[in-house]
């Protein structure tokens, strides 16, 4: 199960991890030629970033890196990214390749080109922005899942032998230890991880020890050293209670307190570093993530400690009744943090289906209701397993009350409700002699009938069935820490907009092409032209003939072209080609901004064709 879980992993976190922060401005602005060289770049964010050693790279028209400052902030705002830049910049085309790490943990990156003077000839092409590399990606997302696994194994162990209170805690000795080194191994991997994370970088680079250095002195790495404080001090909390754990005796108060102050300060180590760090209500955000993380411990841990009672103790009715509680709290802890995250997260209803996140979080709800439909199975087990157990001590109480009588009858003599100095529902004893003692009741957990026996199993089957459900829930929790949330994703697309970042333009053109042939219906339709980026420089064009029904039209011939009255360019002939179906150019120069006048002609026979104009705006 374990190996197939970081498959998944592998397949679903092999891509760029999205980002909760985005670019909202660029100064100078993208595409943008200037007069004479700036001074600085600056970088505005949705939100506060934390800037690399190698934050920007510069490169000249001949693709040759400039010498820049140091990566800085503006004016001290958090959420800026600021590089000086020489003071004989040259002219030409310039590209600017920049690389941050957002409030949330996670890297971004991007890249943007700018002209001083006059653009280039041959405009350089952009440098590869991956967020990450996947090998170390792949690792990091591995490493967070076993994180939470671990988290909810010493949690949820912990929480089910203080509050369920089972007679023998030493089957949960190994587990609360596995959980322990589980959780301890991977926040060090991941601590080591992390600046080739941060950097986009292969994990050879885990063990450079200026990465290290660099990742002690950010957010994330703070909050994963306070981690192993923690679980420092919980491993001196459990040598001390060792003895008692070797015993069967449950730890003391003053050790449970201490344990769930430790288990508080672990899940803010994940709210602090995480989604709820960033974003709108961040205090209200960090504790719904607390509660979350300790609910979702308790309820998935509680599963584990109690499989592991099934299969190496006897577990008496009480300790399931109690974790059954437990089970159910912390449920609608679950239900009401998680509406509320979702909410947060989201944004809008729509996101739900038209986002990633939204769409990872609908698979999430999906497993979590197979998991409270296999906690509801087990619960109703376990009523039925009390039920018909009263039933059988109560049968068992009115068999030990009946009252044998002599062979042949009632004694001699004997008067109503006495037979031979005994009284009705004592022990038989010799007449006359001292009564007998009362035969000792056995308890009711000695034996199980084959009824009672058969439910066990059963409720041994739905525990492993949701524990096994619970370890699809955490993949998805994973996931879902490492893809961009809805709202974020629109604020990102609406700071791209605001930007001036690449918006695809969309024009359709009529027309209607007659023929003088009697008899003959004249051609009607619209061509569809898609330019993109639609500003100045490269585009790519792409062209749809649709009919009068909306369906496609297939014609043997079309020209697109486009001229600027207002600067005497043109017609530039797009050379669109048929690529079986559409139309297209991989390539269409438009060097200066202003409103184009974009030309159709549409030939539908070899007599008939027409042409059409329409204007298209080029930005910057």
């Amino acid at each position: 199960m374990l190996l197939g879980t970081v498959l998944v992993l592998l397949l679903l976190g092999g891509g760029p991890a999205s980002a909760h922060a985005a670019l909202r401005s660029a100064d100078p602005a993208d595409g943008s030629v200037v007069k004479t060289a700036p001074d600085a770049i600056t970088l505005t964010f949705t939100e506060s970033v934390g800037l690399l050693d190698d934050s920007f790279r510069v490169f000249d028209p001949d693709n040759r890196r400039v010498d820049t400052g140091e990566a800085g902030h503006a004016d001290g705002r958090a959420d800026t990214a600021r590089i000086k830049l020489p003071g004989k910049l040259g002219t030409g085309t310039f590209t600017v390749a920049w690389r941050v790490v957002s409030a949330d943990s996670h890297p971004i990156a991007g890249a943007f080109t700018f002209s001083v003077g006059t653009p280039s000839a041959t405009p350089p092409a952009l440098p590869g922005t991956s967020v990450e590399n996947p090998a170390t990606g792949g690792l990091f997302n591995i490493g967070r899942y076993l994180a939470y696994l671990a988290a909810a194994l010493l949690i949820g162990t912990a929480a089910f032998i203080a509050v369920c209170r089972p007679p023998d805690v030493r089957p949960l000795r190994r587990l609360l230890l596995a959980g322990w080194w589980a959780l301890a191994g991977s926040t060090v991997f991941l601590l080591l991880l992390r600046g080739p994370y941060e950097t986009g970088t292969g994990p050879a680079q885990a063990l450079d020890p200026s990465g290290l250095t660099r990742t002690l002195g950010t957010r994330p790495g703070l909050a994963l050293v306070a981690r192993l404080a923690l679980l420092a001090a919980a491993a001196a909390l459990l040598l001390r209670q060792r003895k008692a754990l070797r015993e069967g005796k449950r730890p003391s108060r003053a050790a449970l307190l201490t344990g769930a102050a430790l288990a508080v300060g672990l899940a803010l180590t994940w709210a602090g570093a995480e989604h709820a760090s960033a974003g709108i209500q961040v205090p209200a955000a960090m504790t719904s993530t607390v509660l979350h993380l300790l609910s979702m411990a308790v309820w998935l841990g509680g599963l584990a400690a109690l499989l592991t009672l099934f299969y190496r103790a006897s577990v008496p009715s009480r300790v399931v009744g109690r974790f059954s509680q437990l089970a159910g709290l912390s449920v609608t802890v679950l239900v009401v943090t998680g509406v509320y995250q979702s909410w947060r997260g989201l944004g809008s209803v729509s996101a739900l289906t038209d986002t990633t996140y939204g769409r990872v979080l609908l698979a999430k709800l999906a497993a979590v209701t197979l998991l409270l439909l296999a906690g509801a199975r087990s619960r109703r087990t376990v009523t039925s397993e009390r039920t018909a157990r009263n039933v059988t001590v109560e049968a068992a109480e009115a068999r030990e009350a009946r009252v044998p009588e002599p062979v042949g009858g009632r004694a001699e003599g004997a008067v109503d409700g006495l037979a031979g100095g005994r009284v009705d529902g004592t022990v038989d004893a010799p007449v006359g002699g001292p009564s007998l003692p009362e035969k000792p009741r056995p308890p009711a957990g000695t034996a199980l009938t084959p009824a009672e026996d058969a439910q066990r199993r059963a409720l041994r089957r739905s525990v492993l069935a949701e524990v096994v459900v619970s370890v699809v829930v955490l993949v998805f929790t994973t996931v879902l820490t490492g893809t961009l949330p809805g709202r974020a994703a629109a604020e990102a697309a609406t700071a791209e907009q605001s930007a001036g970042l690449p918006v695809a333009s969309v024009t359709n053109i009529p027309f209607t092409v007659g023929s003088g042939a009697p008899g003959v219906r004249g051609v009607s339709g619209k061509v569809q032209v898609t330019l993109d980026p639609g500003r100045v420089g490269d585009n790519g064009l792409q062209a749809v003939v649709y009919g009068p029904d909306g369906g496609f039209v297939s014609i043997p011939e079309l020209r697109i072209s486009f001229s600027l009255p207002d600067q005497d360019i043109g017609p530039l002939d797009a050379k669109v080609t048929d690529r079986g179906g559409y139309w297209a150019a991989d390539t269409v120069n438009l060097p200066l901004p202003g409103t184009w006048e974009m030309k159709v002609t549409v030939r539908v026979s070899e007599t008939d064709q027409v042409s059409e104009s329409k204007p298209v705006e080029i930005v910057r």
